[in-house]
């Protein structure tokens, strides 16, 4: 992990980083959306936020190294890859998933500075549903299905 502030490697020279975060994300996207939730909240507040550059340059990595994130089916694994990317590097980001209701689709995706990054749909185009700040500080709990706070007993 780096420290604040410090200029990272780039991606594509820590190939080993890029395919634990893929293989890891891999792992998470098998779970249910409030065990994927819980996971990335367990991650300590304190880090600096990505700037929507950084997170590009994280997805581009993801994208480059696996195949299977680099197709629109693969948007959980890729976001989450992402998210796991840059936190290996002290980023903090805001993990998403939501929907849209006509044509009916589901999507998860990241955001940095308040807007999807490297998303080819415009922000607004799906509603979330849960929406996870992944080692930023929050001023308001995660947001899961319109509703505020955390459950204990929510196994979604």
């Amino acid at each position: 992990m780096s420290a604040p502030g410090a200029t990272p490697t780039p991606w594509p020279q820590r190939r080993s980083a890029v395919r634990a975060a893929v293989a890891g994300a891999r792992l998470l996207a098998a779970l249910p959306p409030g065990r994927i939730r819980r996971v990335l909240g367990r991650f300590r507040p304190g880090a600096a936020p990505a700037t929507a550059e950084q997170v590009l340059a994280a997805r581009e990595a993801v994208v480059a190294a696996s195949e299977r994130c680099a197709v629109e089916a693969g948007c959980l694994q890729r976001s989450l890859a992402v998210v796991l990317l840059c936190r290996l590097d002290g980023l903090g980001v805001v993990w998403c998933a939501g929907v849209r209701s006509r044509p009916f689709r589901a999507h998860a995706w990241v955001e940095a500075g308040g807007s999807p990054v490297g998303e080819p749909y415009p922000a607004g185009y799906f509603s979330p549903i849960v929406t996870v700040p992944v080692g930023v500080s929050s001023p308001a709990p995660p947001v899961v299905a319109g509703y505020r706070g955390t459950s204990s007993s929510s196994s979604a």
